[in-house]
């Protein structure tokens, strides 16, 4: 028994519109977002700082923590709930950082004891340098970025067989990211306009599956990291892995897509692109949905199973696989209708 009957014909071509008013939606809630909060919250990976994660053996108050941090001199400090409320953990930030030593738990330890009245369990003590944080950071932008460039290549190679031209876009972008570096251009600031000038190179070259492949990634990317923000969630080292993984399974599933479609595309050359599109997505759907919902299974059985360690990057999976299942259906394909509208125009 199939999951989706062979002859479905959902119209997922003639909801484009819709779509893209959905997508642009979300993309500016993201973007907003990040604007008020002046961009991610990031952790102690990228911001640097001291992280401490204590277990208290009877409920105790936020306040009296925070008093007995004060006694400490941790400087300012941030104390918020880690996990589920029966537990009494609690995880400590502050901007400081402080030496890990056997002395300076064993003080932080008496002091909160001494403030709440109960007894402390120090689950660990992470600390991260302001320099360390940075370079953190930046090297993770980097990575992502690269990232999308060989995506690029891989899609364009694949697809267009335009190895050559993909290659030396990317190799003259990765040499400019890198000049620009050299001249201490903000990093964040050259990535965004790295990925603006690729988009452009992209229309010009004709890269049309490529474009469209990246177009639904940063899309993903976006919406995840404005929910993060929305959410008031933490941005570390563990969320970046899951950027990366949620950018793997959405190209996985567009490619998937573009495979159907390249092999409609001779099989039915004389019908429409609009319909051939449509033909090539309600044919790759069942696999689509059956892979999509056992994804989603096993993480948000992570979620809801996992521990509080491991929650953010389990809540950055299910977003992203349901964006990305989304983008590769309704913002991957139509992109290429744009193609066939520019080649009228010429």
């Amino acid at each position: 028994m199939q999951f989706v009957k062979p002859d479905v014909n959902v119209n997922f071509i003639g909801k484009r519109k819709i779509a893209f008013i959905v997508s642009t939606v979300m993309i500016i809630i993201s973007i907003g977002s990040l604007i008020l909060h002046g961009g991610p919250r990031l952790g102690i990976d990228f911001q640097g700082g001291t992280l401490i994660q204590v277990k208290f053996l009877a409920p105790v108050d936020i306040d009296a923590i925070k008093t007995g941090l004060q006694e400490i001199n941790l400087g300012k400090s941030s104390v918020q709930e880690f996990g589920d409320l029966e537990t009494n953990e609690y995880l400590i930030r502050t901007d400081s950082s402080v030496m890990t030593s056997e002395g300076f738990t064993t003080d932080v330890q008496k002091a909160l004891a001494s403030a709440t009245g109960s007894e402390v369990e120090m689950r660990r003590v992470e600390m991260v340098g302001p320099q360390v944080g940075q370079d953190l950071r930046e090297k993770a932008l980097f990575a992502m970025f690269y990232a999308l460039l060989f995506i690029t290549i891989y899609i364009s190679g694949r697809f267009e067989l335009k190895w050559m031209i993909s290659g030396i876009m990317a190799a003259a972008l990765i040499g400019a990211v890198y000049i620009f570096t050299l001249l201490n251009v903000s990093i964040p600031w050259l990535i965004v306009g790295a990925l603006i000038v690729t988009l452009v190179l992209f229309w010009f070259l004709e890269l049309k599956y490529a474009m469209g492949a990246i177009v639904a990634l940063v899309h993903d990317v976006t919406i995840t990291v404005g929910l993060f923000s929305i959410f008031d969630k933490e941005f570390t080292l563990a969320i970046i892995a899951a950027l990366l993984t949620i950018i793997g399974y959405s190209l996985n599933d567009t490619i998937i897509v573009f495979d159907r479609i390249r092999e409609n595309l001779r099989k039915y050359h004389k019908k429409p692109l609009e319909v051939i599109l449509n033909r090539s997505i309600n044919e790759t759907l069942s696999r689509t949905i059956l892979t999509s919902l056992t994804t989603l299974f096993v993480v948000v059985t992570l979620f809801v199973l996992g521990g509080g360690i491991i929650h953010d990057f389990a809540f950055a999976l299910i977003i992203g696989v349901a964006v990305g299942t989304y983008s590769s259906v309704f913002v991957a394909s139509p992109i290429l209708l744009a193609w066939q509208a520019k080649q009228r125009k010429k």
